[in-house]
Order: structure tokens, then C-alpha cells, then sequence
């Protein structure tokens, strides 16, 4: 009896871990506003605004709400949203930036069957998903 439980749970060993499907690619956000380029920074993963697809004129072209007084002069543009993702077996988990209030909160994100990848930014259990579609 004692054999074919250790056979089982070397065998178990030897399974490999699971990882999360890649998430690389440039999406867009799903309000339509601006393109994200998600790729490799470092160890980690991580979201840069390429591009504002739409905006309001009289939108900050600055990070004027971030908490921290010496960012609020960096450009929109070329921001980092999402930052230090790694692979968390069936998804990748990080952090993302608001720049509209200038908050940060922990995030999980997926790429979906269909490309799109699901974002999700979380307060403790409390979750807001988004839907970013791949952009060419």
C-alpha cells in the first residue's frame, strides 16, 4: 500500500507547473482611449501607454494626480500602467495605474480564447474587470 503512494506522489513531482498563457501584445483599453504594450521589463512583465487613441481636450497631458508630487510632471504618453506581473500559474498578477485619480491597485490579468485580455484592478476581494482587445 505504502509503494503505490509514493510512486503517486513522485509522480506528482515530476508534473509540471502549470503556466499562465503569455500576455505580450499591444491592446486596447476598453474604453477605446489609448493603446497598451505589454511585454518584458526585467524579471517582470509590464504595460506602457503608446498611444491616445481618444481624449478630452482639456485632459492633463501629465500625470497631474499622481500622490507623488515628483511624477506629476512625467508625459501620459509612455506611461507605465501595468507593472511587476509574473506568472501566477493560470494568470499573471501585478499592479496597475490609474492615471485618472493617480492611484495604484493590485491587479490580475488574462489573455482570453478570443485575444482579448481580461484586467482586473482589486481593493482587498473587491474587483473592477475590463476587457482590453488586441491591437494591432
Amino acid at each position: 500500500m505504502i509503494r503505490p503512494l509514493l510512486a503517486t506522489a513522485a509522480l506528482g513531482l515530476a508534473v509540471p507547473a502549470s503556466a499562465a498563457t503569455p500576455i505580450a501584445g499591444r491592446y486596447l483599453t476598453e474604453d477605446g482611449a489609448g493603446i497598451i504594450e505589454v511585454g518584458r521589463c526585467g524579471n517582470s512583465v509590464c504595460g506602457r501607454l503608446v498611444r491616445i487613441v481618444k481624449s478630452q481636450p482639456d485632459a492633463p497631458k501629465t500625470d497631474v494626480n499622481n500622490s507623488d508630487p515628483a511624477l506629476r510632471s512625467r508625459s501620459i504618453l509612455g506611461m507605465p500602467i501595468l507593472s511587476g506581473f509574473t506568472d501566477a500559474g493560470s494568470d499573471w498578477r501585478g499592479r496597475i495605474y490609474d492615471p485618472r485619480n493617480g492611484k495604484t491597485y493590485k491587479s490580475i490579468v488574462s489573455r482570453q480564447p478570443n485575444g482579448t485580455l481580461k484586467v482586473q484592478g482589486c481593493i482587498a476581494i473587491f474587483c473592477q474587470t475590463q476587457l482590453w482587445k488586441p491591437a494591432g
